[in-house]
């Protein structure tokens, strides 16, 4: 960064801080990831220069040779490993893409349904805070207060009674597998679209991991990056049938010209993903969450739905006598980041909830192993202790320990060690 350090050495410095940061800390927040060096390349190239507007042979531009070549490699990569008829990759995040769907399918004031945010949906599946719920009129299922799982039962006397045009299965905090199929047959009976947001997901669905929707959702949503690690991008991928409502929604109707760049490193990301290596790294995500999932609650630590089938754990802090924002904290001094969240039926305020949110996307990159979370729960455990005993040397010699687990393991994409 040797021009950005001439250029701006404030921006340049802090660069390099949250470098040295990534890779000395334990990043457990289930969104967070490390992209390879290829995809790093890939964001910085000269393709941001380029303006785009249209599609691969239908520019509003001249001079996209290269660029459409760029984003039909993307586009062909996306169709191929998610067996779907149709990607668009030119979304600039997920909120955006899903407000596409919205576009595409939907009126102001029609119905759509979703997963209630506190139960673990996403903010653009009909939350009211959102412009979904704004403009939209959002009716929400939930998960079962016993179980933490969703009663696919419930969600169709819902459907029937709602009558929705659009529904959303997946969401943000959701640890189980979701049931495409199940959800398809409900969107079925009740002549819905049917989308399936993965963007937790998609590259463990890419790695073989997850059960795919592919054959079920008629439009599946996803960002890059999390555990597909790719760039801060989205994509949508849909049947046949519904290509052209998906493109016009994205372009003209939502944005005007791609990021080049993005789509190129999204085209990185989608190659290696294509690969035994990514699979592997796949598999081990699922098996660090179970597994780290089983030393936590060997250590007294309520999961929401007992565990996960996934990369993520949900904690109910309530047994603990911590609230949520406070462990987070804790466990932030001490080198491992995680987000306080919501859980189920809590009766805490979304910003200072009962729970924390935890994933294994990042720390499985880093090559660290199953028989790893053995330890990271026993820091965990001492961490949360200390939040509520104010035992601050406690959180100190955790954040040494940690440091030397990260030093044992460097992280992929990042030049410190």
């Amino acid at each position: 960064m040797s021009h950005l350090a001439v250029t701006d050495p404030e921006i340049a410095r802090l660069v390099v801080a949250e470098e040295q940061l990534q890779a000395d800390t334990l990043r457990l927040i289930p969104s967070e990831n490390y992209v390879s060096h290829a995809v790093l390349e890939a964001t910085g190239t000269v393709l941001q220069n380029k303006y785009s507007e249209g599609y691969p042979g239908k520019r509003y531009y001249e001079g996209q040779q290269n660029i459409d070549q760029v984003e039909t490699l993307a586009i062909e990569r996306a169709k191929t490993l998610f067996a779907m008829d149709h990607a668009n990759v030119q979304p600039y995040s997920g909120s955006p893409a899903n407000l596409a769907v919205y576009l595409a399918f939907l009126q102001p004031g029609d119905t759509v349904m979703g997963m209630a945010l506190p139960m673990g949906g996403h903010l653009t599946h009909g939350w009211g805070v959102s412009a979904t719920g704004s403009w939209f009129r959002g009716v929400q299922y939930g998960v079962e207060q016993a179980t933490g799982r969703t009663d696919l039962d419930k969600v169709r006397d819902l459907a029937l009674a709602e009558r929705p045009k659009l529904i959303f299965c997946g969401g943000t905090a959701v640890p189980r597998t979701i049931d495409f199929a199940g959800f398809a047959e409900i969107a079925r009976e009740v002549g819905a679209v049917l989308v399936a947001d993965v963007a937790h997901i998609a590259g463990l669905i890419a790695g073989g991991a997850h059960p795919s929707p592919a054959g079920h959702a008629d439009v599946v949503s996803t960002t890059t990056h999390k555990t597909l690690r790719g760039p801060r991008g989205a994509m949508l991928l849909s049947t046949a049938e519904h290509a052209k409502a998906i493109d016009r929604a994205v372009f003209p109707g939502l944005q005007g010209g791609p990021h080049n760049h993005t789509t190129a490193a999204i085209a990185v990301a989608l190659k290696e993903a294509a690969g035994e290596d990514f699979r592997v790294y796949a598999r081990q995500v699922v098996t660090n969450a179970r597994t780290l999932g089983e030393e936590l609650a060997a250590r007294g630590f309520d999961l929401v739905s007992g565990g996960t089938d996934n990369h993520l754990l949900l904690i109910d802090l309530t047994g603990k006598d911590v609230p949520g924002k406070v462990a987070a904290k804790a466990l932030d001094r001490a080198g491992i980041v995680v987000n306080y969240n919501t859980v189920p039926y809590d009766t805490r305020k979304p910003f200072d909830p009962s729970g924390i949110r935890i994933g294994t996307p990042a720390l499985t990159s880093r090559g660290i192993p199953a028989s790893a979370m053995a330890t990271v729960a026993e820091w965990i455990d001492l961490v949360v202790t200390a939040a509520r005993t104010g035992d601050e040397a406690a959180i100190t010699k955790v954040r040494a320990d940690v440091k030397a687990l990260m030093d044992a393991y460097p992280a992929p994409g990042l030049s410190v060690r």
